[in-house]
């Protein structure tokens, strides 16, 4: 074109530089910024945002810092939220986010708006950083500022506060997530159970939470993670919701997950406990068939309930020879209860 005598204007150099600067070529960017000033065709806003972007996708975060010191001093163009926001992209990228919470309180002195772009940008360095709480009071922020938060805040401040095992403010931005319409993704609803079914054994009062989580998962149609399956049916037998703990041992099975022999026994001696042999024995015979383990554990508490109950001498009998069979050796042995109720008579 310019060999012809056609005139590039400023859009046609910005859309080239742009391509250029997405591939982080900024080499070429600056030959077609330097061609422009060759050529007296002023760049805009826009043209530099375009290199901003580049220099910080690049990783030449004090190169886009400087740019952005001359481009307020220039008297031909002002930088827009969109400049800066660039800028605090590339801070946050390398850790520096208190910096860029800086540029965004300099951008609001000066008038601009930050849009939801401004504030995601910074709660991704949070969370990258492991400061996630600092990203409520951000969160907080952007609504005083009648900035709405989008799916893509929730997420990341969500994200970032189940990483760094936030569980208690999780769950409250989960709910606020819920509560306006958004759905959570089924990574990080797994991460959720998992971290409400974990906490809740030394704090019971969050197995209602993660009870509702649970169900809300399976009306919604998520895929539940294996971990997730079997934390849930522990959290299940700690709050002596046994049939629910066995409705999801089965559950689970059914979906192809071969649970864990912990998980079995989770929910056997609760079953013992209430004295629920019929709904015991199947799991036992199921552990063993997904297990060449020998293990005693199982064995001794259910022939500890078949002593404890009038006329169970052969099943505790028939519970003892399995074990025999599989190269266990219980410490509890059958008690002809019946034999020693003859003897005192």
């Amino acid at each position: 074109m310019l060999e012809k005598g056609f005139e590039p204007n400023v859009a046609i150099f910005t859309d080239l530089i742009n391509s250029f600067s997405k591939r982080g070529r900024m080499q070429k960017a600056f030959e077609v910024f330097k061609v422009m000033e060759s050529v007296k065709c002023e760049p805009t806003t826009h043209t530099y945002n375009c290199l901003l972007k580049g220099l910080c996708y690049v990783g030449r975060i004090e190169e886009a810092y400087k740019m952005l010191m001359n481009i307020k001093k220039s008297s031909c163009i002002k930088p827009d939220i969109y400049t800066y926001t660039a800028v605090m992209n590339g801070f946050c990228k390398v850790g520096r986010s208190d910096e860029a919470l800086e540029l965004l309180d300099e951008a609001v002195e000066m008038g601009l708006v930050p849009n939801v772009v401004t504030y995601n940008t910074l709660l991704n360095g949070y969370f990258k950083e492991g400061r996630p709480l600092e990203g409520i009071g951000l969160l907080n922020k952007m609504k005083m500022r009648n900035c709405v938060p989008d799916y893509i805040s929730y997420s990341t401040l969500l994200h970032g506060l189940l990483k760094w095992s936030k569980i208690h403010s999780a769950l409250s931005i989960y709910e606020e997530m819920v509560s306006v319409g958004f759905q959570v993704e089924e990574r990080m609803m797994n991460t959720l159970l998992r971290g409400l079914c974990r906490r809740s054994r030394i704090q019971r009062e969050l197995l209602s939470n993660a009870y509702e989580v649970f169900e809300r998962m399976k009306t919604r149609g998520y895929v539940i993670y294996p971990c997730a399956y079997e934390l849930a049916i522990e959290a299940f037998c700690m709050g002596k919701q046994t049939d629910k703990a066995l409705a999801t041992l089965w559950e689970m099975i059914k979906c192809g997950h071969s649970p864990r022999m912990i998980t079995f026994k989770n929910v056997i001696r609760p079953l013992c406990v209430q004295g629920n042999l019929v709904e015991a024995l199947p799991i036992l015979v199921l552990m063993h068939e997904e297990s060449r383990m020998a293990i005693e554990f199982p064995f001794d508490i259910l022939i500890d309930e078949c002593n404890n109950r009038q006329g169970f001498y052969m099943c505790s009998c028939t519970i003892y020879g399995a074990a025999l069979k599989r190269g266990v050796v219980p410490q509890r042995k059958p008690k002809d209860c019946s034999a020693e109720l003859k003897l005192k008579l």
